[in-house]
């Protein structure tokens, strides 16, 4: 049934192994290089010209065609725009949960299937779904599961957990069932030097090496405010603009001895609030209300009509520990998480991604943090905060 495949090559290692794992497999395989990005960064480089090098050098060894499309308007106007949007209303999104989306598996697969005439398209992510790597347990007119990869410390469910059923059930996962190291051995032995010690993509994508402060204020105007302890009602600093900052971030400022965290933003007086110590109350809530939630094989069934409570497990930052989560559903769709304990930096415009063991149910847009422990005078326990590291705007890319 799948004889013609379209990889996406992205100029890194695990893209790389992916394509010549489909090719050993006995696959007519195809590569596309997408550009979704073309500015060039503060050295005058623009990233995507090195990563289509890369993709050339790789396709040649490997001889498959390669064919670059170019996604950089679909990129600005459905990923980039909703960020900027998102940074202006005080919130933090995720862009790579977007791309994935819209880019990898919206246009990208429609590219290939329409005008590759591919009968599946394959990435280099660490997951794998419910149909196998290469659609051996494929089902007409049946859901696919999307599933953890065996390397649970590369996993990038987090990231594709907004993705529509109908490309994931038409996507291929090479390097799902391999360890990182593997994936590493298996290039080396192809001789792929050129990416072989690759530094792997971190951050949001686009940027490249650049500072985000430094980035953002090309794309939002600075709209400078105060810093103010929260608990003293002290000004104590100055900012360029509340889009520059995060909940939970630490903030340098001269002539205080202890560390400062984002604690709040005030949209309307463009005042950010701060409070000392990473580990302030003030920084943790054990609630969450999304906006409704994507599932990617089913809603579960207790959540239906809103009759019941469903319990699993939540992150909302790629790599963090599971936790313990129970979710009840509103009338208006909406979802309301209580947490089996207080998390560090609870984000709006973040993402609440839910699992059952090795499967990823899907997401929902974080829309407001429940109250913090401070407020609810409550005390936040060194169990509960170990392993709780600052929160950063950018997170690992896919």
């Amino acid at each position: 049934m799948f004889r013609n495949i379209v990889v996406g090559m992205s100029g890194g290692v695990d893209s790389a192994v992916a394509g010549l794992l489909l090719k050993n497999k006995g696959f007519n395989v195809k590569a596309v290089f997408m550009q979704n990005w073309d500015i060039a960064d503060e050295t005058g480089q623009c990233i995507a010209e090195k990563d289509f090098a890369d993709a050339e050098w790789i396709c040649k060894k490997l001889k498959i065609p390669l064919v670059r499309v170019d996604f950089v308007k679909e990129y600005w106007n459905e990923v980039f725009s909703d960020l900027i949007e998102q940074y202006e209303n005080g919130m933090t999104p995720n862009p790579d949960i977007q791309c994935n989306r819209r880019i990898k598996f919206d246009k990208f697969y429609h590219f290939a299937r329409n005008e590759l005439k591919a009968d599946a398209i394959a990435t280099g992510h660490y997951v794998r779904t419910s149909f196998g790597s290469y659609l051996e347990n494929y089902k007409e007119n049946t859901n696919v599961k999307l599933l953890k990869g065996k390397d649970f410390s590369k996993d990038q469910t987090f990231f594709l957990s907004q993705v529509p059923q109908e490309p994931l059930r038409k996507c291929m996962f090479p390097v799902g069932e391999y360890l990182k190291h593997e994936v590493k051995k298996i290039a080396e032995e192809a001789q792929f030097t050129p990416v072989l010690n690759k530094k792997e993509s971190m951050g949001i994508c686009f940027i490249g090496s650049r500072n985000f402060q430094k980035f953002i204020k090309e794309y939002i105007q600075n709209k400078p405010g105060n810093f103010i302890d929260y608990a003293k009602g002290t000004i104590v600093g100055k900012h360029e603009g509340v889009h520059h900052w995060t909940l939970g971030q630490r903030c340098r400022l001269s002539g205080n001895s202890a560390p400062l965290m984002i604690f709040y933003k005030n949209l309307e007086t463009n005042d950010i609030f701060v409070v000392e110590g990473s580990k302030h109350p003030a920084l943790y809530t054990d609630l969450v209300t999304t906006s409704k939630a994507h599932w990617i094989n089913q809603e579960p069934d207790k959540l239906k009509d809103s009759k019941s409570i469903f319990r699993c497990d939540f992150r909302f930052q790629h790599g963090k520990p599971l936790v313990p989560c129970s979710i009840f559903k509103t009338k208006s769709d909406k979802l309301i998480v209580r947490l089996s304990k207080p998390l560090r930096a609870l984000t709006s415009g973040q993402y609440a991604v839910f699992y059952l063991n090795d499967e990823c149910l899907g997401s929902a847009k974080i829309i407001h943090p429940g109250p913090s422990y401070f407020s609810l005078k409550k005390e936040v326990t060194e169990a509960e905060s170990d392993g709780e590291q600052e929160q950063r705007i950018a997170s690992s890319s896919t």
